[in-house]
């Protein structure tokens, strides 16, 4: 009785302090979002009647479709890449190289650097008159007009990797100090290779890499706001996203539109981390 005492007690604690969390939560989020799924499903504000008309102009709308696959081939690339990269680079901080201690603070300054400074400074690489043009010129090639043509989504796929390359070296920094090295010692008793001592890494990197590619995918969606000062509300084919989709609706005040979008966004974002979930614990049972 006194155990059951205690763990209810422990339970009422809990969830005392959980209490002001979840009510900001519903506040902000959880009950913004209901409205915007009821609203979706109405022709007009207030009493409207139900239907799913929203949806259907939705997925006809040419804009949509492009904003759609634009967001769905940046994510595609530029996730991978950025995986790829910081799992590289802290494979390689993870050895004794020179000047480590520099290279882990440069990689963590885009973490505090405010957007709007990080923006200036790639707009100062990429502006018809900047520092990129002015060497191209130098060497005899001709000027690229990069955020008004398609290589557009090159440069924002760039600012995405540099903005969080930072952040996902630092998990896997801290992922490969957990690693026992028993393990490497064992393999070095057994002859193993390089290749196999990366299979080693890269299995007990499981739950890291899970992280990681969650948080990559998640910050994807998180580009307007580098996009949007680069190139403005109207930017080149090649980088409309979702959000200024989203945010165009919003200034046209179609408020049902917008709703419909914002609901398929949430459920894609739902559907991907289901299906990451469901992988990364497929994976950790066939390696109990």
């Amino acid at each position: 009785m006194n155990m059951q005492r205690l763990a209810r007690r422990e339970f009422l604690v809990a969830l005392g302090f959980l209490v002001p969390s979840l009510a900001g939560f519903a506040v902000f989020y959880l009950f913004p979002f209901g409205q915007s799924v009821l609203t979706s499903l109405q022709d007009r504000l207030g009493d409207g009647s139900w239907t799913l008309a929203n949806y259907k102009e939705l997925f006809l709308s040419s804009s949509f479709q492009k904003a759609a696959a634009n967001t769905f081939w940046f994510t595609a690339i530029s996730v991978p890449l950025l995986l790829t990269l910081s799992l590289s680079l802290a494979l390689l901080l993870n050895q004794r190289v020179l000047f480590r201690d520099w290279l882990r603070t440069a990689y963590v300054l885009p973490l505090v650097v405010p957007v709007a400074s990080i923006v200036l400074v790639w707009q100062i690489l990429f502006d018809w008159n900047g520092a990129l043009n002015a060497a191209l010129q130098h060497f005899g090639l001709s000027r690229i007009d990069w955020m008004k043509s398609d290589w557009a989504g090159l440069v924002i796929v760039l600012i995405y990797v540099w903005k969080n390359i930072g952040y996902n070296v630092v998990l896997f920094l801290a992922g490969l100090q957990n690693i026992p090295d028993q393990y490497y010692e064992i393999a070095d008793l057994e002859g193993a290779g390089r290749m196999r001592k990366l299979g080693i890494t890269l299995t007990y990197l499981t739950p890291t890499t899970f992280l990681v590619v969650l948080m990559s995918v998640l910050n994807s969606f998180k580009v307007f706001r580098e996009t949007y000062l680069v190139a403005g509300a109207y930017p080149h084919d090649r980088i409309y996203m979702m959000q200024h989709y989203m945010n165009n609706m919003f200034l046209s005040l179609d408020i049902h539109k917008l709703s419909a979008a914002a609901v398929l966004t949430a459920v894609s974002i739902l559907a991907l981390v289901a299906v990451l979930f469901r992988t990364e614990r497929i994976f950790r049972s066939y390696m109990e």
